[in-house]
């Protein structure tokens, strides 16, 4: 939903500076992985951002449970392009709610919920390793990009939680 907020929207910049502010203490200061960090905060600005993975149906879908056999191609996924878009927004997805919103986090691992086994980190690494290996082709200047973020999906997320302290009342 990045199409919905203007490329000049003052929001862009103050994301980009605040998550290079924040990353570059922790030492993670890559831009590629900077800029993409930043484009997935303002995508996430709506609602339809968070959520927008939709089943055959057109449904949307909620629990990362079935996000992930909507993105397997044993399952659900009906092409390895699929596969990788829906590895690639569950890894933001748990990124986001785990740095930005971590309170939200027992909500969605409810006893009675599909994601009470979840752990979010090592889906949240293991999604965009999957999304890592899709290198060739179209997709070979974001592999990069999704390594890293498996690899550091921890420093990223204390990063988000950087940004989150500077967002005015969400102080800690």
């Amino acid at each position: 939903m990045t199409g919905d907020v203007d490329r000049g929207h003052p929001i862009r910049a103050y994301f980009a500076e605040t998550l290079h502010d924040s990353l570059a203490r922790l030492g993670l200061d890559q831009s590629e992985v900077e800029r993409y960090l930043a484009e997935m905060l303002v995508r996430f600005i709506h609602q339809d951002g968070i959520y927008s993975i939709r089943d055959a149906y057109g449904a949307r879908v909620e629990s990362v449970a079935e996000m992930v056999a909507e993105g397997d191609v044993r399952l659900k996924a009906d092409s390895f392009a699929r596969e990788r878009e829906v590895h690639r927004h569950i890894g933001d997805f748990l990124l986001f709610w785990s740095g930005v919103f971590p309170e939200f986090l027992p909500r969605m691992k409810s006893p009675t919920g599909m994601d009470a086994l979840l752990d979010p980190i090592r889906q949240g690494q293991f999604s965009y390793y999957v999304a890592s290996t899709f290198d060739h082709g179209d997709y070979a200047e974001d592999a990069p990009v999704f390594r890293r973020l498996s690899q550091e999906f921890e420093g990223y997320r204390i990063g988000l939680s950087l940004v989150r302290d500077r967002f005015e009342g969400f102080a800690a």
